[in-house]
């Protein structure tokens, strides 16, 4: 819970901050702080926190178990963390023609990133919703952050729509949980005997299913993503691709395992949406030509891809590869978005065109875009390989468990190797283009702006060390 009152706290003092025209520390200072956050993080994982700060802490069972501390939303805060790390250290280039907003963006994201950790660590179905409304608002406001631009307004208006209306069907289906056991509080609720839940109970949990899968933009609930990933500023598109988009699956990933829904065909109706999800977001995205919508259908698939935690044997190594494919897509995400987003501001051009040369042009960034993209497609050397072969083969363990499950988890596989197969051909279409397509004619390659490069390379180094290290992941769930 401190961890969480710190990253308010924090978001809070930028707001005060530019009232005393303090608008240069804003950055540094937040930095500063997101970085000793994550060090206590860490710390609290490993368990030294308690014998470095004796003392220190709040005491979760006075709050009802509104906020229960665990290795797995631990994990997730300190990704969450790290992803908004990178994400303000783009904020102050990004927004340098809007100086005077700059303590807005950044308190912006670190309340999201209050959301997102709310929704990680919650005990209690209140503070589950609450997580995912602090998150939403947030990227409501981001997505519709440029008003004298009408394709960020139609993305904020669309945004704010479907995600209210999917928030209505999580409030729905909360109500209908506390009607059928008198409780909010999910410890509780699982020690309750499925037998004797009323019916309503079963259409509580799938109401929260379908709103979730609106909020992860897993197929059918996706329409509203490709048109808002394209509408919103880039760096709001990168913060709904990676931190949003992770934490909303980890959320609906521990809302499933302490709900534990026992109801026919409901673990099969995920498999469906996650092969869909795959399926369709890998083959429109062969048809795309902005880069951003094609990462919009390439989020959808990913979505898919982490769907397949849900098919496990042991909790915590679900858990755990869960949280290793999702920090590796994330990290990918922001360091291809670094590189869109320098692209972007140098050509004002979102095409795939735009990348044609910057092999040449721009080397580092070509270099890093490549090895973003193929981690997306799950190539190896970089971590969304080994994410993937991690998910696959945990599926794969729960046919030889569960031997009636073999032909489903057989197919279930199969499916999702052809989707990453047909990945690669929209990935290499822009690898293509910064190789082996001239540039336009220039004089001089613009000088792009060192940040871009800077974060893009730090995230594409930490994908690198995850896949050197996957142990070391593991570990953390010992």
């Amino acid at each position: 819970m401190e961890i969480l009152i710190a990253v308010a706290g924090l978001g809070i003092l930028c707001l005060i901050a530019e009232i005393f025209n303090l608008r240069k520390a804003i950055v540094p200072v937040t930095i500063a702080g997101l970085l000793a956050t994550l060090v206590y993080v860490g710390l609290k994982i490993t368990g030294k926190s308690a014998e470095l700060f004796p003392g220190f802490g709040i005491d979760e069972a006075s709050m009802n178990n509104m906020f229960i501390t665990t290795k797995f939303g631990l994990a997730f805060t300190g990704l969450f963390v790290l992803l908004a790390l990178l994400l303000i250290a783009l904020t102050p280039q990004f927004q340098k023609d809007h100086k005077a907003k700059l303590s807005d963006f950044v308190a912006t994201k670190l309340f999201l990133l209050t959301g997102a950790i709310a929704l990680v660590s919650f005990g209690n179905l209140s503070m589950f919703f609450l997580g995912i409304e602090i998150l939403s608002i947030a990227l409501y406001v981001l997505a519709a952050s440029e008003p004298k631009n009408l394709r960020s307004n139609e993305a904020g208006m669309k945004y704010f729509l479907m995600g209210s209306f999917a928030s209505g069907f999580i409030l729905f289906g909360i109500a209908l949980i506390y009607g059928a056991t008198g409780s909010f509080d999910l410890t509780f609720i699982g020690t309750i005997n499925r037998e004797i839940m009323p019916w309503w109970f079963n259409i509580g949990v799938v109401l929260i299913t379908i709103g979730l899968m609106f909020k992860v933009a897993a197929v059918p609930f996706h329409f509203w993503a490709p048109d808002v990933y394209e509408g919103s500023p880039a760096l709001t598109t990168a913060t709904m691709s990676t931190l949003a988009k992770v934490a909303a699956v980890a959320a609906f990933f521990k809302l499933v395992i302490m709900l534990n829904p026992v109801m026919k065909g409901y673990l099969t109706t995920i498999n469906v949406v996650a092969v869909l999800s795959m399926l369709v977001g890998n083959l429109i995205a062969l048809r795309q030509t902005s880069v951003k919508r094609m990462l919009a259908f390439s989020g959808i698939s990913h979505a898919g891809y982490m769907l397949l935690a849900f098919q496990f044997v042991s909790v915590t190594e679900a858990e755990s590869n869960l949280f290793y494919y999702a920090a590796a897509y994330a990290l990918a995400g922001i360091a291809a978005f670094g590189v869109i987003i320098a692209v972007n501001e140098a050509k004002q051009s979102e095409q795939i065109s735009a990348f044609n040369g910057l092999g040449k042009t721009h080397p580092v960034l070509a270099a890093i875009l490549s090895g973003s993209l193929l981690s997306m497609a799950g190539i190896p050397v970089f971590a969304g390989f080994f994410g993937k072969m991690m998910l696959f083969s945990q599926v794969l363990e729960k046919g030889k468990f569960i031997p009636q499950t073999k032909t489903a988890v057989l197919t279930l596989v199969l499916l999702a190797v052809i989707s990453s197969i047909i990945s690669v051909g929209y990935y290499f279409k822009v690898i293509i283009a910064m190789y082996n397509k001239e540039a336009d004619a220039e004089t001089e390659p613009k000088k792009l702006p060192w940040v871009y490069t800077a974060v893009a390379g730090v995230a594409i180094v930490l994908n690198l060390a995850l896949s050197a290290l996957p142990a070391v992941l593991a570990d953390l769930w010992k």
